[in-house]
């Protein structure tokens, strides 16, 4: 006869009244119980849950950039090196994430679309404090989150300080790099614009990384990360396209044509354009 294994002896613990669990632990009713749909269309959960999985992956990617910058500031690159590393790999999460929403059909979209309102990832906080973290700024941007003045207070907060390619330019320039004095004096608010000089700066790297084989890590750790990022929205074009066509998105956007013209944006545009001229 078989005997019924039973873990407790092996020393798993068995009893948690009173003590921490696992579910304690991550609060996972919570977690769980945030799944509010609005119809009872099947595939709105699908859509929900891809939506908030998506939103608990960039808050780590904030987290790990926000301390990746701090490493910069501090002359610690190798520790901003596995943060940045660990950014891209989170995503390649949010990339295979519309894996599983391309399993929804345009026909399974409409029995719950007109649920949404005009609520849309267009109005995503924390994707608007990953663009301008990285250095993406666009204070139009600012607009959508206007409802909310503490929303507004973080991201002024975000366009006060230094982003992920300042503070990477800034490290090189403590290192000795020529980096422009302007660029180290900019408005941190403004949006990027390709400067030559800091362009020459990369080329410099570059054309001898084993003199600068820091500096040269560091610009592949922005290059990989950046690559995962264009994947990102490339598949969030796909998706909308093969799931609503051409139709306007729900928070009022072009849909599409909104989506691709963001495909155009550079978050490090020197370190790009500096492969044709080397």
């Amino acid at each position: 006869m078989t005997t019924t294994y039973t873990p407790a002896t092996d020393g798993a613990q068995m009893s948690f009244d009173g003590r921490m669990s696992y579910g304690d632990y991550l609060q996972i009713d919570r977690i769980l119980g945030a799944q509010t749909p609005l119809t009872d269309a099947h595939d709105e959960m699908l859509f929900i849950i891809q939506h908030q999985t998506s939103e608990l992956w960039m808050r780590l990617a904030l987290h790990e950039m926000d301390a990746a910058r701090i490493a910069l500031a501090a002359d610690r690159p190798r520790e901003a090196f596995k943060m940045l590393a660990r950014i891209a790999r989170i995503f390649e999460q949010l990339n295979s994430a519309w894996d599983v929403l391309r399993t929804m059909t345009p026909a399974d979209y409409t029995t719950f679309r007109d649920g949404l309102g005009q609520s849309s990832g267009f109005q995503s906080w924390q994707y608007r404090l990953i663009e301008f973290a990285v250095g993406n700024r666009n204070l139009a941007l600012l607009a959508p989150h206007a409802h909310r003045p503490d929303l507004i207070a973080l991201l002024e907060a975000e366009l006060a300080r230094p982003s992920l390619y300042d503070e990477a330019l800034r490290w090189l320039a403590r290192r000795g790099m020529a980096v422009p004095a302007d660029v180290l004096t900019r408005d941190l608010r403004s949006a990027w614009t390709v400067h030559e000089g800091v362009q020459a700066v990369w080329a410099e790297v570059y054309r001898d990384p084993l003199t600068h084989w820091e500096a040269y890590e560091l610009a592949e750790k922005l290059v990989d990360f950046e690559d995962y990022f264009r994947r990102w929205r490339f598949n969030h074009v796909t998706t909308v396209e093969r799931v609503i066509g051409f139709k306007r998105g729900t928070g009022g956007t072009s849909g599409i044509h909104y989506l691709k013209r963001m495909l155009e944006v550079q978050l490090f545009p020197e370190l790009w354009q500096l492969r044709t001229i080397l």
